[in-house]
Formats: structure tokens, C-alpha cells, sequence
């Protein structure tokens, strides 16, 4: 190849290679400017928001409100707005009305302890509030305070029958456990003066329970003496734990985050019943007795049963005759009742 060719060679490759250069900044200086979407900030004063979803019952914690801007058209009367209500003094209080994440807090969805309403609105779905009384020694000596959880004890003393030297039968029983704390005495809220927390011994405290709980709670206090015992906070994690291992309690597959959450808290704060433990006199000391006193003889209860069943059956029946026969069994005893003629016969005899 000779040298004019070479030339023009190049000289086309050059105006070839600045030609593609022309044609990409003319491109790219022609494409459209991209538009980014603004979003319009709410020009008005900051009221306060739920967080997150308040069901009714929900205690107001530091996370689940907070303010934010709000259109000046929409806000409403009823609207906590910043500067003119104190967010700290929100704090504690129960949520009346359900509340959706993102909606503003009104003033009649929430209400303050000590206010009316507020006992019922703290109380879970399905649960009672019962009322026990107790004292210094039963109420541990009055550092039990609302929002804290306990378990309830029974002490009771059995005798035994008519004619039983021995000594009755000494027990305490727990027959109750993880139960919430609503109130003592009169005070749903915790005293406090200069940051410290007030100890005062209550008279009466005021237990969250299922029906069926409240229920076992009356009868209890006309068996013998309640007491309260303090449970440690550990105490709630350790029985779920024990729940999710023998299966009690079920997370389903799939569940999200938040699902699995509410499960597990839900099971955490749920009244204990069954499975109760108990001691007896003789488990403490040796003169004590550790056994059930022993019952009156089957032979005399028997005995009084036929009494009571030959009264109602003789009644109104003419000569005292009654058609049918009644037999009552009390261990290898039977008796036979007809009329006014009773005969005992074995069991297993001919």
C-alpha cells in the first residue's frame, strides 16, 4: 500500500471517530430531563398520630404516638397538637376507642387513670376485674403495685369428722398464677414524690381475671385465707418458654413478625390456672399432721342417707308402702329399703 493511500485511510477513520462522538453528545444532550415527584408537605401546626395500630385497651407507651404535620383545614378541636399538649403526660394513659395507624389521636380516645372509665377501658377482651381484700402480711407488705403480676395462694385448716382427736390438717395451696394487678385500693397509678415510688400497704387489690378465674377467686376467700406473692419479671419469659416446648402455645407457619408478637405476648400476660402446688402441716414440721383427716365411716353416711331417703319416699304414699326399692351401697354394705323394712346385706354374699 503506498503512502497516499494510508492517508486517506486515516484521515476517514479520524472524521469516522469523531463523527460517532458528535452524534452520542448530541443524543445525550437531547434526552428529556427526568421529573422527580414532590411530595407536598402538609403546611399546618403538628398533631399527634398513632404510630401504629391502638386497639382499645392499648396503654400509651413513648412509641405508639408522636406528632406530626397535619393539614390547617383538617385539624379538629378534638386534636392533640404540639405546643399545646404535653406528650409526656399522655404516657400511661388507656385507649378507649380504637385508633388505625396514621389517624389522629382525639381527646376522647383516651383515658387517664383515676378517670371514669378507666378501670374498664385497661381490662383486656373477655377479662373481669375482682376485688380481694388483704393486709400488710398478706399484700407483701404493700410493695405490690399496679402493672405488677402475682400469684395467689390458699391457706386453709381441715378438720376431721365428729370425734377425730387428731390435729386438723394445715395446707397452703397455690391455686393461681400470672395474675395482672389493676389497682390497690382505690389507685390505679404507681405514687411517686421526688422520684421516688411510694410504699403504702394497701387494703385491697384489684385482680385482671377470666370469668371462670373470678369465679374460683369468691369461692377461695370462703375457704380459708388469701395471699399474694410477688412474681419475678424472668418468670413470664421462662413460662412461655416452657409453653412453646410442650406445644401449649403455636406460632403458625407463615406467621409475620408482628403476628408472632402478638401470640407470644398474648400468652405471656394470660392467668395461670391448674397444675397447682401445695404443702401440708407435716411438710414443715414434724408434729404436724401431712394426711387428709380421715373421713366419717361409709357405714354412717350410709346410714344418714337412708334416713333423708326413707322421709321423702314414705311421703304421701298410703300405708307407708313405697313400689319401689332402694338400695344404698357404702363400700362391701348394701341396704335395702322397702317401706319401713330395712335389711343389710354383703356385698358378694349369697
Amino acid at each position: 500500500m503506498d503512502k497516499k493511500k494510508l492517508m486517506l485511510l486515516m484521515g476517514a477513520l479520524v472524521i469516522a471517530i469523531g463523527t460517532a462522538l458528535a452524534a452520542r453528545s448530541l443524543f445525550t444532550g437531547a434526552s428529556s430531563p427526568r421529573a422527580e415527584a414532590v411530595q407536598a408537605v402538609p403546611q399546618g401546626p403538628k398533631a399527634l398520630v398513632a404510630l401504629r395500630a391502638l386497639p382499645v385497651g392499648t396503654i400509651i407507651t413513648a412509641d405508639s404516638i408522636a406528632f406530626q404535620p397535619w393539614p390547617k383545614e383538617m385539624v379538629q378541636d378534638a386534636y392533640f397538637l404540639e405546643g399545646e399538649a404535653d406528650i409526656n403526660k399522655l404516657l400511661g394513659t388507656v385507649v378507649r376507642f380504637p385508633v388505625t395507624a396514621g389517624q389522629p389521636v382525639t381527646q376522647g380516645a383516651l383515658v387517664a387513670p383515676g378517670d371514669r372509665g378507666f378501670l374498664a377501658a385497661a381490662l383486656g377482651p373477655g377479662m373481669r376485674a375482682v376485688t380481694i381484700m388483704v393486709s400488710q402480711k398478706t399484700g407483701v407488705a404493700g410493695f405490690i403495685f399496679p402493672g405488677d403480676r402475682v400469684d395467689l395462694m390458699l391457706t386453709q385448716t381441715v378438720h376431721g369428722p365428729t370425734g377425730d382427736t387428731g390435729e386438723p390438717l394445715k395446707t397452703a395451696e397455690t391455686v393461681l398464677r400470672n395474675l395482672r394487678v389493676l389497682a390497690t385500693d382505690q389507685s390505679t397509678e404507681t405514687e411517686t414524690e421526688n422520684g421516688k415510688t411510694v410504699v403504702r400497704s394497701a387494703r385491697s387489690i384489684t385482680l385482671e381475671v377470666t370469668p371462670r378465674i373470678a369465679e374460683k377467686i369468691t369461692v377461695a376467700d370462703t375457704i380459708g385465707t388469701l395471699n399474694l406473692t410477688l412474681r419475678s419479671i424472668a418468670d413470664n419469659q421462662t413460662e412461655l418458654e416452657k409453653a412453646i416446648a410442650s406445644g401449649a402455645v403455636k406460632v403458625p407457619e407463615g406467621a409475620s413478625k408482628e403476628e408472632e408478637d402478638r401470640i407470644l405476648n398474648k400468652a405471656m400476660v394470660q392467668p395461670i390456672e391448674g397444675a397447682t402446688t401445695f404443702v401440708t402441716g407435716g411438710d414443715v414440721s414434724r408434729f404436724q399432721r401431712k394426711s387428709i383427716p380421715a373421713a366419717q365411716s361409709a357405714r354412717s353416711l350410709a346410714a344418714q342417707s337412708m334416713t333423708n331417703a326413707s322421709a321423702a319416699i314414705n311421703s304421701g304414699v298410703p300405708g307407708g308402702i313405697s313400689p319401689r326399692a332402694i338400695e344404698y351401697r357404702s363400700g362391701p354394705v348394701v341396704r335395702v329399703t322397702r317401706g319401713k323394712s330395712t335389711t343389710e346385706v354383703e356385698v358378694g354374699s349369697k
